[in-house]
């Protein structure tokens, strides 16, 4: 069983599909989940793992830099401070691989290097279709919706600095049907989702990672 972090940004319901199979399979799970880390103070992932008793770490650009400092760093300067924050919450849990479940951060600096192909994301859509800076939650489905696409879905991939770049390790597809809303596509994708993050996260832990 080897120490994964878990990255979130919001509900957390991704998240919940790990604590749920990790407790399914108990000494079988092949990752345990050493901590939570969020980069918003107020997401509800956080109450997920507290009920479940997972450590956790917030790592907002407000909690790292501090609020002055924040409000006038860029883009950049904010990605790379918590991306380093993250890479020392991870060593010190010795985390031998990371999991973005709705994680609206992108990571860049030392930790890109540190856990080169050992870091995975999860993207509410068939990439490389419908991905990049901006394209996230229902921003995803509205844009697919407005393509016409025919189909959806969502992937996991490796991270590598880029926005939604990196190898393409898994994809589930649903198919768009007519009348579909944002939602009622969300709706159809997000099993999909957590079937996804599981097998995802198995897959890095046995293959990716020492």
């Amino acid at each position: 069983m080897k120490n994964i972090a878990v990255l979130v940004s919001g509900g957390g319901t991704n998240l919940q599909a790990l604590i749920d199979y990790q407790a399914e399979k108990g000494s079988l799970c092949p990752y345990n989940i050493a901590v939570v880390i969020s980069d918003h103070k107020d997401a509800f992932a956080i109450e997920r793992a507290k009920k479940a008793g997972i450590p956790y770490e917030i790592t907002s650009p407000y909690s790292v830099m501090g609020a002055e400092k924040a409000k006038a760093a860029s883009r950049e300067e904010k990605r790379l401070a918590v991306s380093d924050k993250v890479l020392e919450v991870c060593n010190s849990y010795k985390i031998s691989g990371i999991v973005q479940a709705g994680w609206l951060t992108v990571l860049s600096g030392k930790i890109i290097q540190s856990y080169a192909d050992k870091i995975i994301n999860l993207h509410p859509a068939l990439l490389p279709k419908f991905g990049g800076v901006g394209m996230w939650g229902h921003h995803v489905h509205e844009a697919v919706l407005a393509a016409g696409e025919k189909e959806s879905g969502c992937t996991i991939h490796l991270v590598n600095g880029e926005c939604d770049g990196g190898k393409i390790l898994i994809q589930k597809k649903v198919p768009v049907l007519a009348g579909d809303s944002p939602d009622s596509l969300y709706e159809r994708i997000a099993p999909e989702e957590h079937k996804a993050i599981v097998e995802g996260t198995i897959l890095l832990v046995e293959k990716y990672t020492d």
